[in-house]
């Protein structure tokens, strides 16, 4: 191959000055402000909808940690079965949400929470009831 031909197409390449790394592609980082457009195009044409009057979103996690979101702005479209729920998260231990979170839990997350009363100093009994006492 032609050296003079070689060398500039390694010129080419190049996305900095002398000196820098050579890249076959230039990434360019997206903002979350584009992301967020793109995805609110996305729902737009799955046709969602607005659910008006929910306060609040728990989403459990099998370690044991719960997603919550305070006041969220919660879209649904039941043909394309999408749910999407936007708005401020947090990630806190279940035990921090323990007294209200508890007519949220199914069956499911019983043996966890049997699992916390036996870790939880001084709590002998593995009621529901004395669970929330003991916290």
């Amino acid at each position: 191959m032609n050296p003079e031909k070689l060398k500039a197409l390694q010129e080419q390449v190049r996305t900095g000055g002398k000196g820098s790394v050579r890249r076959k592609k230039k990434v360019i980082h997206r903002t979350a402000a584009t992301d967020d457009k793109k995805l609110q195009t996305s729902l737009k044409k799955l046709g969602v909808n607005n659910i008006p009057g929910i306060e609040e979103v728990n989403m459990i996690k099998e370690d044991g940690t719960v997603i919550h979101f305070t006041n969220p702005k919660v879209q649904a479209s039941l043909v394309a079965n999408t749910f999407s729920i936007t708005g401020h998260a947090e990630t806190k231990q279940i035990t921090e949400m323990l007294p209200g979170i508890l007519n949220q839990l199914g069956p499911e997350n019983l043996a966890s929470l049997k699992k916390l009363a036996t870790t939880v100093a001084g709590c002998e009994s593995i009621s529901i009831a004395n669970i929330s006492m003991c916290i």
